[in-house]
């Protein structure tokens, strides 16, 4: 078990007061078997009303309604976390999932719903034959696809951080061969959709090992995203194409949605001219505490 520590830091600034709309924050993990939260600690500035809710995923959202205008709007959102990881990489899979093609069951499917369906247009099928290679003979072992699927992202597509807001289509990361994390997981997701899967976007926060004296990871040092696919019998497995890495320990996840664009840590507005808006700045560190 890890104890882990995230301070997200993120700062607006403006070239005059001014003053903002709703604010509607995702940045407090839910408890789990492997993720429990100890301690959470939000402060604002300028002040705000805060009001809580869960959405229709059930990840906890924060409303924020700030008080007074200001020339800069600071959200600090720090977090003590427990994290449990596998303690190796075995998750079974039911016998009639093992191995490519296979049917989830009828309630499965029911509950799966809009998550086993493609959400970006893909008018040429380039995202259908790219995922196809995974499977180039069938039947093909369920594990090693969705595996060789992750690696490929990660060994043959160029990463680079972006902070604003949205994503490439898949398409798009395709062409480029380059993106975020956001781009990599909505590929991935899409991807194992077009044969058949039930995916969903998660994102959350990621530990970088180098600091205990391991390998460097990418997507560290900033907000995090990655995907799960269900599986029969494993349930939702972790899938991080930026880093090639199946069910990581130092994934911290915070929300799990549909579709990207439900999972924005941030969203908010201000009300003033589009060039009173001078930029923002995040820091995103996460250290660790080894406990026995």
């Amino acid at each position: 078990m890890k104890l882990l520590t995230v301070h997200h830091s993120t700062t607006y600034r403006y070239a005059q007061p001014v003053s903002f709309g709703q604010h509607r924050l995702m940045l407090r993990p839910r408890d789990s078997h492997d993720l429990r939260l100890v301690e959470a600690e939000l402060t604002l500035s300028p002040p705000g009303t805060v009001r809580w809710m869960h959405d229709v995923f059930g990840n906890s959202v924060t409303l924020v309604d700030f008080s007074a205008p200001a020339a800069e709007l600071t959200i600090v959102s720090t977090l003590k976390l427990e994290r449990y990881a596998l303690a190796r990489l075995d998750f079974p899979i039911d016998p009639e999932a093992e191995l490519y093609p296979f049917v989830y069951s009828a309630g499965d499917r029911s509950d799966l719903g809009r998550l086993l369906e493609r959400h970006y247009p893909d008018p040429h099928a380039v995202v259908d034959e790219w995922a196809k290679q995974f499977a180039p003979q069938r039947p093909a072992g369920t594990r090693n696809l969705l595996a060789a699927m992750n690696e490929a992202i990660h060994g043959q597509f160029g990463y680079a951080t972006r902070d604003e807001e949205g994503t490439q289509s898949p398409v798009e990361t395709l062409e480029r061969k380059a993106g975020s994390c956001r781009d990599f997981a909505l590929l991935f997701m899409e991807g194992a959709r077009s044969l058949g899967f039930g995916a969903r976007y998660v994102s959350g926060y990621l530990y970088d090992p180098s600091l205990d004296g391991g390998t460097a990871t990418q997507g560290a040092g900033s907000t995090h995203a990655w995907a799960e696919v269900y599986l029969p019998g494993a349930g939702w497995v972790e899938y991080d194409p930026t880093n090639g890495v199946v069910a990581g320990e130092n994934l911290i996840r915070v929300a799990v949605t549909r579709d990207a664009a439900q999972a924005v840590p941030i969203a908010g507005s201000f009300n003033g001219a589009p060039s009173d808006y001078l930029g923002m700045q995040v820091e995103v560190v996460v250290s660790a505490e080894q406990r026995q």
